[in-house]
């Protein structure tokens, strides 16, 4: 089974930053495009970023981009996802999930793995 697992939430200050890791295991994670989605109490998941099979092929939601930077290293099977010049509007548990292929998508549907999410918290 398909496991993965966030790590790295936390309560941090605005303007602060806080880099978020998703350890994978049983999945050829080299073939799956990662994406990171996001869910603040009370409102619909919503797309943050993903990266496909090379690092450089992103793609970011409008709200995070600039701020944020999604990576991966295949070696480690692992993703993270670099936030900086945090704001309390990023508050929200975040998601790490992943799907087997190379065409990038922004649909929560469309993921069929995910983590158990970590809570990420910026005061103001």
């Amino acid at each position: 089974q398909v496991q993965l697992i966030e790590s790295g939430g936390g309560l941090v200050q605005a303007g602060g930053s806080l880099r978020l890791s998703c350890a994978a295991s049983g999945l050829t994670f080299s073939t799956n495009s990662v994406g990171w989605f996001r869910q603040a109490p009370g409102q619909e998941r919503e797309f943050v970023a993903v990266v496909g099979w090379t690092a450089g092929r992103t793609l970011y939601a409008d709200s995070v981009k600039g701020r944020f930077t999604i990576s991966r290293d295949n070696a480690k099977n692992t993703a993270y996802l670099q936030m900086n010049s945090l704001k309390p509007e990023d508050t929200a548990v975040y998601y790490c999930a992943t799907r087997q292929s190379l065409f990038f998508s922004v649909e929560v549907a469309s993921y069929p793995s995910w983590g158990q999410g970590t809570q990420v918290t910026v005061s103001s």
